[in-house]
């Protein structure tokens, strides 16, 4: 069925073209979360403020239409889905307030969890709920599922951390707890509905069995179905309305604020992996810790700590552990570290009766506690990513009563061995008797389907019948569980469940089908299918941990989105279906708008690179390797070409004026089908040739200094108050720590690859990195000498894959950081100074090193917020200039009291300093202007 025209009409009148989606490419990249189902939205809505989403709901209510809201879409149980409207969180719902030193803060639903952290580090303290996706999810979404974590128990919850709510209810009306006038108008205009919630809540707390039940349940770590522990825990009902909101899964109403209590970040830790015999010990071991100073206790069975044996940084011990072992890692935080040792010796007494097959004792360092949490995070992606081609990986998340833990294990291994799923593993928050188990699982046949059926009938009675757990801990109920609600609940407090449901949404347009349903096998439908695509990609979960770093989410596709489509196109194909509508959509949103930088992979939990899958498929479309071999061999010619290019440009600006010529440029580049590249007053002039001196013999160390082809053609820009171009300002500042200088020979001709490899033509692109590796490994004597390249890009691009161990390559924040720090004086500026960190200083692991040079370089510095990647990305600035321009379309505001920017890569400082409205200048210019030799060195 279509949307009713009413709707439409109140939709297109509302919200601009721009974001509406409603075709076959978006419509399918949006009906896809992190959970393994998929609807398929017949509208797309991205929504910039409370006034939209209020009009939007008035109008859905009129109209029947049901609703669904999206924040990060890394929800595991299908809540963030629809085959109807979703509302999909924009850029403007980033707004905080820090009240009281860091004691509360109230965040929009946009901000992402580890970014509200970020804000409240400074006072020590943080927000309760610590998910494992804390860094792509929102707070919306955080709050929708009363998300919960390893150090944050029960204790310190949504439900139990909540201090005002600004919310809107299905029938558009808006309500703050925390605005006096607000909470007067919604008495008055919807008393009928505060007596009503009032009214359940003195019913439930008169039914001493169904109070007594609920009280139970949510001593537990508990999701399942609606937060009933709010008609028991408050009286007042607005105080009702607002925790009854949280864990509602936007099935009651949409949260567009949320104030915290925050809670202590204690600034000492530390961690130990202690390895017990069997299951009974470990979880024995669980009981008595629970009263111990404990911030964290996370169970591993031997199945996860078997899947991550082999993970570099392992213990070679772990290979050698029983197979009935079971780990627990322990941290405990303090306030001191006196304190801190104290609670460290009262742990390890209380379990001393126990004994241990093995154990790495608690350690302060954060190389060792950092190892011992990538050993328990990477058991989840360890699964997905040896998971057969075509089966998804699932993980639930049950709670069993804590002093039945070791029972709860050894049933759910039976259930594993019953059921043959040999590659399940069990881990979990043990504290709080909450065990994630990972296992994966093919639905393409109905013996698939029902071999999933039987096994979760089987868990959802072991749980919530004999053993009277939660079924959902702490990922939400969703779709998933949403036919076990009453199971595990009981009539009266399922029938409960669906009066609020009716009192909150009367016409039921709000997530239908998730949380409470009144289809029995909602569990079992539009089960999501991951289709072989291409080796690169076809391990990706589809979490969507890699979209906050993707420049290009929200212009066109994250790398989430572009691997689903991807799959889409190649299951169409093989089932004969016409892909041309689709691949031709997929060529700008998925191809030209990827700046292929990798960031992705970071955030991967099975380090997908999104940008090689890129790489590849402009690989396939690239059909002139003539041109590019050709270009391979005759670079010097080329770059000749590229220098007169930006000299006939500046010859253009000075007879025509920035101003014209940039309003010429943008007319012939629409004019060309933006085939033509922009011009912007940030372009650089054409750089000098270089002035090359041959090396002396003398008593100074020498440096081999890798100067990347856009420094060879690219200066400054013609508006930039620096007109030292960046080769001489190098030479100066490695000169003044005392540095003979030496460039390679036939500098001209080389080059890392990278614009190449960039386009498709990997062959010439290898070709060039050998002829460059050679011409190094001469110039430095065989590896004796160091080599400077001074720009991140082209140093990542030859340490990649390590063609020869000889060379000593060094990146400028490298470089500056080893070799010249003690060659040195700085004397820091009163001036704030921003800094962006390419995606390749990221990749090369110097992101901190360049942040600590800076802040040796002025005393105050500015991190814009939210900004990963420039996508700049080579020449996208150039050729795609809108992606440069959506990536940094919050930068300007950001550096706005900054004079000066600083990063490590000539293109990108092309696009921050238009974007910036600032100059951007590689790290030596600023190293330079605040240093001078140190005396003794």
């Amino acid at each position: 069925m279509s949307l009713p025209i009413p709707f439409l009409n109140t939709v297109e009148k509302l919200i601009p073209r721009e974001r509406r989606y409603d075709d076959p490419l978006s419509t399918l990249a949006f009906g896809t979360d992190a959970s393994f189902y998929r609807l398929i939205p017949k509208l797309v809505i991205r929504v910039e403020s409370e006034a939209e989403v209020i009009a939007l709901l008035q109008a859905a209510h009129t109209e029947l239409v049901p609703v669904t809201f999206r924040a990060a879409g890394t929800s595991l149980s299908g809540q963030a889905i629809t085959d109807s409207v979703l509302l999909l969180l924009g850029d403007n719902w980033n707004g905080r307030e820090i009240r009281d030193g860091g004691a509360q803060i109230r965040l929009q639903p946009g901000v992402i969890g580890a970014q509200a952290n970020a804000w409240l580090a400074p006072f020590g303290r943080k927000i309760g709920p610590d998910p494992a996706s804390i860094n792509a999810c929102k707070i919306g979404g955080i709050v929708a599922n009363n998300a919960s974590g390893m150090c944050c128990g029960t204790a310190q919850n949504s439900y139990h951390t909540l201090a005002g709510l600004r919310l809107v209810l299905a029938d558009g009306t808006l309500l703050d707890t925390e605005d006096a006038s607000s909470v007067a108008a919604f008495r008055n205009s919807h008393a009928t509905l505060l007596d009503q919630l009032a009214e359940l809540g003195r019913q439930t707390r008169a039914n001493a069995d169904l109070a007594i039940k609920i009280r139970h349940k949510y001593r537990l770590k508990n999701t399942t179905g609606l937060s009933l522990n709010a008609l028991v825990d408050y009286d007042e009902p607005l105080d009702i309305l607002s925790h009854l909101l949280v864990g509602s899964e936007g099935t009651l109403g949409f949260i567009s604020a949320v104030t915290y209590d925050t809670v202590p970040e204690h600034p000492h830790k530390a961690s130990a992996l202690l390895v017990f015999p069997d299951v009974e010990s470990c979880c024995k071991a669980v009981t008595l810790l629970k009263s111990q100073p404990v911030s964290a206790v996370e169970l591993l069975d031997r199945r996860s700590l078997r899947s991550v044996e082999n993970k570099p940084g392992m213990p070679e011990w772990v290979k050698g552990l029983s197979a009935s072992a079971c780990a627990l890692l322990i941290e405990s935080r303090a306030a001191s570290q006196s304190l801190l040792h104290e609670q460290l010796n009262q742990i390890m007494a209380s379990i001393a009766v126990f004994p241990l097959e093995q154990k790495v004792d608690f350690s302060e360092d954060p190389t060792v506690y950092n190892q011992l949490w990538k050993i328990r995070k990477d058991t989840f992606p360890a699964v997905g990513a040896v998971r057969q081609t075509g089966t998804t990986v699932i993980i639930e998340d049950v709670t069993f009563p804590i002093e039945q833990l070791a029972e709860g294990v050894n049933r759910l291994i039976a259930l594993f061995d019953k059921h043959h799923y040999a590659e399940a593993i069990i881990f979990g928050h043990a504290l709080e008797g909450n065990l994630h188990f990972v296992f994966t699982q093919g639905f393409d046949s109905p013996e698939q389907v029902a071999r999933y059926d039987a096994f979760m009938q089987d868990v959802t009675q072991l749980v919530a019948v004999e053993f009277g757990g939660s079924l959902k801990a702490e990922h939400g109920t969703g779709r998933n569980m949403a036919p076990f609600v009453e199971l595990e609940w009981g009539s009266d407090a399922y029938q409960l469940m669906w009066r609020i449901k009716r009192l909150l949404d009367p016409r039921g347009i709000l997530n239908p089908d998730v949380v409470l349903s009144e289809d029995p096998d909602i569990h079992l439908k539009n089960l999501k299918p991951l289709p072989a695509a291409d080796e690169i990609v076809d391990k990706c979960i589809e979490c969507g941990f890699c979209e906050p770093v993707c420049p290009s989410k929200g212009l066109t596709l994250s790398p989430r989105q572009r691997i689903v489509i991807w799959r889409d196109i190649q299951a169409k194909k093989r089932a004969g279906l016409d892909t041309t509508e689709l691949e031709q959509a997929y060529q700008y949103q998925g191809i030209e708008t990827c700046a292929a930088t990798g960031l992705c992979a970071q955030r991967c939990p099975v380090g997908i690179n999104t940008g090689d899958l890129v790489r590849k498929l402009r690989g396939g479309q690239a059909h002139h390797a003539g041109s590019a071999a050709w270009l391979a061999g005759h670079f010097a010619t080329a770059l000749k070409g590229a220098r007169l290019t930006l000299r006939v440009a500046n010859g253009a600006r000075k007879v025509l004026g920035a101003p014209l010529l940039a309003k010429t440029s943008g007319a012939l580049r629409q004019l060309s089908g933006n085939r033509l590249p922009q011009w912007t007053p940030a372009v650089p002039q054409a750089a000098r040739p270089i002035q090359l001196t041959p090396a002396t013999v003398d008593a100074r160390p020498r440096v081999i200094y890798l100067t990347a082809c856009v420094s060879r053609a690219m200066g400054p820009a013609a508006s930039d108050r620096e007109q030292v171009p960046l080769i001489d300002k190098t030479r100066m500042l490695l000169e003044k720590a005392g540095y003979q200088v030496v460039f390679p020979e036939n500098l001209e001709s080389l080059c890392c690859g990278q614009p190449f490899a960039s386009k498709g033509y990997p062959q010439q692109a290898d070709d060039k990195r050998r002829e460059l590796i050679d011409a190094l490994l001469k110039a430095s004597r065989g590896g004796l000498d160091p080599i400077y390249c001074d720009t991140s890009p082209c140093t990542l691009r030859l340490v990649q894959d390590a063609l020869d161990d000889r060379l000593k390559l060094f990146d400028p924040v490298r470089f500056i950081r080893s070799h010249l720090l003690d060659r040195l004086e700085f004397t820091p500026q009163d001036k704030p100074v921003a800094v962006h960190v390419t995606c390749s200083t990221q990749h090369l692991g110097e992101a901190q090193g360049l942040i600590d040079i800076v802040r040796r370089c002025t005393n105050e510095v500015v991190i814009p917020e939210g900004i990963h990647c420039c996508g700049f990305a080579g020449d996208k600035g150039f050729t795609t200039p809108e992606l440069n321009a959506h990536s940094l379309r919050s930068l300007k505001e950001a550096v706005q009291y900054c004079e000066e920017g600083v990063s490590t890569s000539r293109t990108c400082e092309v696009g921050l300093t238009q974007h910036g409205g600032i100059d951007y200048h590689g790290l030596v210019y600023l190293v330079d202007r605040v240093t001078r030799p140190r005396p003794d060195a």
